[in-house]
């Protein structure tokens, strides 16, 4: 595909809500975070341990950061009572990051009007309509993900 082909291409307005979609999501993470008084990063870290605990140097490597660095988020997260260390279940000499209740509330607390949006968005899609949506994320996605 030539530079022309690709700007043609990006003209369809299927591709322009697709890069206006992409552009809001990349503010919104800092947006949500200024107003949580958290970094990016440790929002990204709850919004990681939303969905299982992690171990520290396994935070610093999702998180593209030093593990010193991450020993540091976990602390400033554990002492706003977010997050607590504790002995993972199979190897009780390694540590595993925990979501606490508060820090489950504070990220779904500022995070959850979009998600009451998008699950009403969601809930009026006829299954059709589901199927193809569904095929064209999935694809963006796998297009994305190949710059990685």
């Amino acid at each position: 595909m030539s530079p022309d082909d690709v700007e043609q291409a990006m003209g369809t307005s299927t591709l322009q809500l697709l890069r206006r979609l992409l552009d809001v999501a990349q503010q919104s993470g800092p947006a949500v975070a200024r107003r949580a008084e958290l970094s990016h990063t440790e929002l990204t870290a709850l919004e990681m341990l939303t969905r299982q605990a992690w171990g520290p140097g396994e935070l610093a490597r999702h998180l593209g950061v030093t593990s010193a660095a991450a020993s540091g988020i976990v602390d400033r997260l554990a002492a706003r009572g977010h997050v607590e260390r504790v002995p993972h279940e199979a190897d009780r000499r390694r540590t595993q990051v925990v979501l606490t209740e508060s820090g489950r509330r504070d990220v779904l607390g500022h995070l959850m009007p979009m998600f009451a949006a998008l699950d009403e968005l969601d809930r009026g899609l006829s299954d059709a309509e589901r199927e193809v949506v569904d095929r064209y994320l999935a694809a963006a996605t796998e297009a994305i993900r190949r710059v990685l």
